[in-house]
């Protein structure tokens, strides 16, 4: 359920007047394209901070208990808007902690390797932070990585594609402990059909857990319906929550009551008994049962306060909104510098969200030269190595002006 009866809005980059926009090197607001990597600063979420420093000046520790945003349920106040975001029941949701930190959590519980099933299925140039974490978690269990870890590489066309997922499972899914896949491939922009892959996963009777960093916030998710058993993300990006905010984690309601291991802190214990401070553990039902220390509030205000312009704005118009954005700025630069630019994301309107990676043709150095002339010239984009500038129109904020601006400047400074 929303918490706001959305309105009709006529295009991207309604709710711009929301964000505080970042100022290029001409004093003008920059052309910013990263909100694949860091959101803009939502208006209200300097606001939003700011009240809990007062309420912290003026009540001191009667700020955990006093009050509709007392500080021991703060986290509750994120929880619907996530729920909304990412397709799933209110207590099948949390905000807390990092996303890397959070992966590790879920793992402990839903990685159990055991007989001929140890294998952890991942795609081939994951985000190395997942990498990182698969393997140590690989060799937390006495596991060699070259033995167990699955890298399933791209096509040629340099995409991933369901059908080979569901080929692998259907030829080795008795060996597969977990799948651990993104909704959106991070390097690429490339959108997965997630009930497919969850799909195949139930055939072969293979955990599936998902990482949703560059999913949430960008594209419509469905998470409870899909039946994926846990998900992990960050807040930062699409989401706006500020540099290093508070992730999230999602655990499908069919694990709300997990008998198996899990690491136990305090704030997982059910919250009636909690401070009876006694030595057993009794985990809360549901994701916050996972929780281990208590909120940090000053860094969920932020992700409250973006959440609050999500859910105005409704997700799947945002979707409709950056759909015909980005098929715009794609279109663009087909029509004008197809032969000097080529575009790595997919181009169907379903396999691809807010994100474009674009690749200069010719030598790695013409595209690392384009991509500075850009930032002296005020376009906020980023760059991944080897030879990869993203560019991500956002649909709260960018419009299709933007997108216009970007590539009468990227057509004027490819040769200067």
């Amino acid at each position: 359920m929303t918490l706001y009866e959305p309105e009709p809005f006529p295009q991207a980059g309604h709710f711009r007047d929301r964000f505080r926009i970042p100022h290029g090197p001409d004093g003008r607001d920059a052309l910013y394209f990263c909100g694949n990597s860091l959101g803009l600063q939502p208006i209200a979420a300097a606001e939003a901070v700011q009240a809990e420093l007062e309420r912290w000046a003026g009540l001191g520790v009667a700020g955990h208990f006093d009050g509709p945003l007392s500080w021991m349920s703060y986290h509750q106040l994120a929880r619907d808007g996530l729920a909304e975001m990412v397709g799933a029941k209110p207590d099948e949701v949390v905000a807390m902690n990092s996303l890397t930190v959070n992966l590790h959590l879920m793992m402990i519980s839903f990685y159990r390797p055991s007989g001929s099933r140890t294998k952890i299925l991942i795609e081939r140039g994951a985000f190395p932070s997942d990498r990182h974490a698969v393997a140590s978690q690989l060799t937390l269990h006495g596991l060699d990585v070259d033995d167990h870890l699955v890298e399933l590489a791209p096509r040629r066309d340099g995409l991933l594609h369901e059908e080979d997922i569901e080929d692998y499972l259907e030829r080795y899914g008795e060996q597969v402990a977990l799948v651990l896949w993104p909704g959106v491939q991070y390097a690429t922009g490339q959108v997965f059909d997630l009930a497919r892959i969850a799909r195949a996963c139930q055939r072969c009777d293979t955990t599936l857990g998902l990482d949703l960093a560059h999913a949430v916030g960008n594209v419509p998710l469905a998470l409870h319906d899909i039946c994926a058993d846990f998900a992990v993300w960050c807040s930062y990006k699409y989401l706006n929550a500020g540099p290093g905010a508070v992730a999230g984690c999602f655990v499908h309601e069919g694990h709300a009551n997990h008998q198996g291991l899990r690491l136990a802190g305090w704030w997982g214990h059910e919250e009636k008994t909690r401070f009876r401070m006694g030595p057993e553990f009794k985990p809360t039902p549901g994701a916050e049962g996972w929780q281990l220390s208590n909120p940090p509030v000053l860094a969920l205000a932020p992700l409250w306060a973006s959440l609050k312009v999500f859910s105005e704005a409704g997700m799947d118009r945002l979707r409709q909104c950056s759909m015909e954005m980005t098929g715009h700025l794609a279109h663009q630069l087909q029509e004008r510098l197809d032969e000097r630019i080529e575009i790595k994301t997919p181009l169907e309107p379903h396999r691809r969200g807010c994100q474009l990676s674009l690749k200069v043709r010719g030598r790695r150095e013409v595209g690392r030269r384009l991509f500075e002339r850009l930032e002296a010239h005020g376009v906020v984009g980023d760059w991944r190595e080897p030879d990869i500038i993203r560019v991500a129109p956002v649909p709260l904020y960018n419009t299709l002006d933007d997108c216009n601006a970007l590539v009468d400047m990227m057509e004027e400074l490819i040769d200067a």
